[in-house]
């Protein structure tokens, strides 16, 4: 079991981040933010997917006024994404974001910080500190060379510091690098000096075969230890898997569970089934649902049985045909070209049981 680390909690458009929450999922729309409808029809698959806020860029005027339509047809928690002009956060605040995700050391000096900071703790509104590798202030890096995970803890600490000056201010703080193991060790250092709720994430993590895995060593190893409340798997790809590779993080950790966990074999010279097409398909098939449940798919007599009677409904294949299981009790042997929709039937009758 892992014991996550107490953090301080805030409110985001009512929904609780840190202290006791789950950890949170989210992403960031890839459309241009001034295509309302292109936007709109992401953030409704994002949310169907189960992220549950959602950030978007605000880099320009047009942008803002554009957001200030979008919140008013989504419930989904919106984040403006702001840099180096610290009036789109005023307009983005005016337009009802209910977050603000800001880096102030390229927002136009520490006053205008402030300014956004007053006007976003007026409003209830928290503020992401948003540190990343990339954009880390210049005398940090002549100190220590290069962005090291100790610049990006002196980075952070040092907008903390500048904006807990305004009282009432929630705060949250990220500290992301695209190299991984930097991520971890930053998130580690700061998480020592701090109590601020995390915002975990390996940035320009890649595609998704290479980013997710990086993903899931960087915030995986993060979320093992304890740490982070909230988490965005940043792909270069289809923004809903972003989402997907995110609960599967969280479930593999134990620490959320949500739609179907596929358990499956990477087959061997013993199948005599296509097993992989049964799998795809099965998978494919169950997608839609959210409930958490545990389905298995194997591919032979050596581990299947066991692995599809602990699972809640399974199938354990033979020569040309396969044996399901429901709640660890056989229930039929059905011929591989019925495996698919036997299997899937049977998942549908369980859950309305």
């Amino acid at each position: 079991m892992i014991l996550r680390k107490p953090t301080r909690r805030v409110e985001i458009r009512g929904l609780g981040l840190g202290g006791f929450e789950p950890v949170r999922l989210q992403s960031m729309t890839c459309t241009a933010t001034t295509d309302i409808p292109a936007t709109l029809d992401q953030i409704r698959r994002l949310e169907a997917a189960g992220c549950e806020l959602v950030r978007l860029a605000i880099p320009d005027h047009e942008a803002a006024a554009a957001f200030a339509q979008i919140r008013r047809q989504t419930d989904l928690p919106l984040v403006a994404d702001i840099h180096f002009d610290y009036r789109l956060a005023l307009e983005a605040l005016r337009a009802g974001a209910d977050k603000i995700r800001l880096n102030p050391g390229n927002i136009g000096g520490e006053e205008r910080a402030l300014t956004v900071a007053r006007e976003a703790a007026a409003r209830g509104v928290p503020i992401r500190i948003g540190v990343n590798s990339g954009s880390v202030e210049k005398d940090l890096l002549a100190k220590y060379g290069e962005p090291t995970p100790q610049a990006l803890v002196e980075s952070a600490l040092r907008h903390v510091d500048l904006l807990s000056a305004v009282p009432d201010l929630q705060l949250v703080l990220s500290l992301k690098a695209s190299d991984v193991l930097t991520t971890i060790e930053a998130y580690r250092a700061v998480s020592a000096q701090t109590d601020l709720p995390l915002h975990l994430g390996v940035t320009e993590a890649g595609t998704p075969f290479t980013g997710a895995i990086r993903s899931a060593v960087g915030i995986g190893t993060l979320l093992a230890e304890g740490l982070g409340d909230t988490l965005r798997v940043s792909l270069t790809g289809d923004v809903v898997e972003e989402i997907k590779v995110g609960w599967e993080i969280l479930r593999s950790l134990g620490l959320r569970r949500r739609g179907v966990e596929l358990i499956s074999c990477p087959t061997c010279g013993r199948t005599e089934v296509d097993l992989v097409g049964i799998a795809v398909r099965v998978e494919k098939a169950l997608e839609d649902i959210q409930q958490p449940l545990r389905v298995a798919v194997m591919g032979c007599a050596v581990n299947g049985p066991g692995e599809a009677r602990g699972a809640d409904v399974g199938v354990a294949c033979g020569k040309g045909k396969g044996l399901i299981f429901v709640r660890g009790e056989t229930v039929r042997a059905v011929p591989e070209e019925r495996i698919v929709e036997e299997l899937v039937a049977e998942v549908r009758k369980f859950l309305e049981g």
